[in-house]
């Protein structure tokens, strides 16, 4: 006999009316993801409203909120696309706001929250353990307070070596206060894959010296190839001097190193060739330029000894493919990373070859990462597709630019042709959007949106489509 229950469509699971029960805007009702958004957007509001200040202009002026709001959402999400002069327009007071802005957009605000927790002998509860979490990109929540640590430690490591570095580079040509305030800033900067400079030029003027070149280009390498891996090449080094028990690198930090070095040689050999460089141009100085604009590309530090906008299309094209791949996950860097490109590949290469399986370096990878790593693939071309429409519209600058600029700000790049102060308020706002969904992640934005996972009572029968 068929149960009753069933004829009344109220309780059907699949017909039933839904029970709409009232939206409250309560933190406490938000999920991890969720406050992590709400988390960098009051941060980002913070620092906009900071640099309006007369106090943070060089000339004492207000700066329209709009170009506030655009500085701001490239600090925190560590782009470096500026409409106006970072050293000339803001003063002391403005420079360092933005120094703490991308510092804090780097290593993760939560991440400075669990390591001051852990300082002051505080304890967190799970759900700020689980927005540290994903302010990361996944390390398990139980031993976050000890990964935070080590991420604290690695960043205060390499942001003094290099500033050391680079003070006793300088302090040849300005004073010594200057000389360390310099250092310090770039330093920050080229670890956070910021690419803020106080130079107009960027690093242009210095695009012959081999010691800034590799300073920056080791501190930018260090940020973006992500504290996981860090963490792992720490633990080969000791397993190798005897100091703990033998280890090898995880199957992450492989793909990660692996894609990283061939999207770096890729780029640097292309611009090498394709570039048009002058007549004086050295064959040494032309490898140290492309190498360069390679890593900065693919690193995502939006440093750049050259002049963007003058390159030629075929150049502008490929690092923008740089950009887009950008660094490794748990990094400072942006893009879709470096292990999302690699596990596509390797989806690809195993469905032409005919296995079910996506294989790397002999580990079967699950199902769901290659599914999660699809979907960031296609959300991120989503936005930017959405990006250059609607910027066809409301700006009046080359295509190719255009592209670039959105490529740059969704990939947290930095690089630019120069077309920044030529936007329209419009313009501005988007790319500011643009850089704070690169920054905390189209995918995460996507589940921001969705609210809490929910597990379906049932599923559907298969359904032919043919795809390909």
């Amino acid at each position: 006999m068929v149960p009753t229950e069933w004829l009344d469509l109220a309780k059907h699971p699949v017909s039933g009316k839904k029970e709409f029960k009232p939206v409250s805007l309560s933190l406490k009702n938000l999920n991890p993801v969720q406050l992590l958004v709400v988390g960098y957007f009051l941060v980002t509001l913070t620092v906009s409203c900071l640099l309006m200040l007369p106090l943070a202009s060089a000339k004492n002026e207000t700066q329209p909120f709009i170009d506030a709001l655009f500085v701001a959402s490239s600090g925190i999400s560590t782009t470096g696309l500026t409409p106006v002069d970072i050293g000339t327009y803001y003063s002391l007071f403005g420079q360092i706001v933005l120094l703490v802005d991308f510092q804090v957009g780097g290593l993760g605000y939560m991440a400075i929250v669990v390591w001051l927790a852990g300082l002051l002998h505080k304890r967190l509860s799970i759900k700020s353990h689980l927005i540290a979490k994903e302010s990361l990109a996944g390390t398990i929540w139980l031993s976050s307070g000890h990964f935070f640590r080590k991420v604290v430690a690695f960043t205060v490591f390499f942001e003094l070596s290099g500033g050391l570095f680079l003070a006793a580079y300088w302090t040849k040509y300005v004073s010594l206060p200057r000389a360390i305030y310099w250092s310090i800033f770039h330093s920050i900067s080229a670890f956070c894959t910021a690419g803020f400079g106080l130079f107009s030029d960027s690093l242009a003027r210095f695009q012959n010296s081999i010691f800034v070149n590799l300073t920056i280009t080791l501190l930018s390498l260090c940020g973006a190839i992500g504290f996981f891996a860090l963490a792992d090449f720490v633990l080969l080094a000791k397993s190798k001097m005897g100091v703990r028990r033998r280890t090898q690198l995880s199957t992450h930090t492989k793909l990660a190193a692996l894609v990283t070095l061939a999207a770096i040689s890729a780029g640097a050999i292309t611009i090498f060739f394709l570039e048009k460089w002058p007549a004086e141009t050295t064959s040494f100085q032309k490898v140290m330029s492309s190498s360069f604009q390679a890593i900065s590309a693919s690193t995502t530090d939006g440093f750049s000894t050259m002049n963007i906008g003058a390159m030629t299309s075929s150049s502008l094209v490929l690092i923008l493919l740089l950009m887009i791949v950008g660094a490794s996950p748990g990094s400072t860097g942006g893009g879709i990373k470096t292990t999302t490109f690699g596990i596509i590949f390797c989806a690809a290469k195993s469905q032409l070859t005919n296995r079910s399986d996506c294989n790397v370096f002999k580990r079967r990878i699950p199902d769901e990462v290659v599914r999660k790593s699809f979907s960031v693939f296609f959300l991120f071309f989503m936005v930017m597709i959405i990006d250059i429409l609607i910027m066809c519209r409301t700006e009046q600058v080359p295509f190719l630019s255009l592209i670039f600029e959105t490529g740059s700000a969704l990939g947290n790049t930095g690089l630019s042709t120069g077309i920044m102060s030529s936007l329209s308020w419009l313009g501005k706002l988007l790319l500011s959007l643009t850089m704070f969904i690169g920054r905390v992640g189209p995918l995460t934005i996507g589940l921001a949106l969705a609210g809490k996972k929910k597990d379906a009572r049932f599923c559907y029968a298969d359904g032919d489509v043919f795809v390909g």
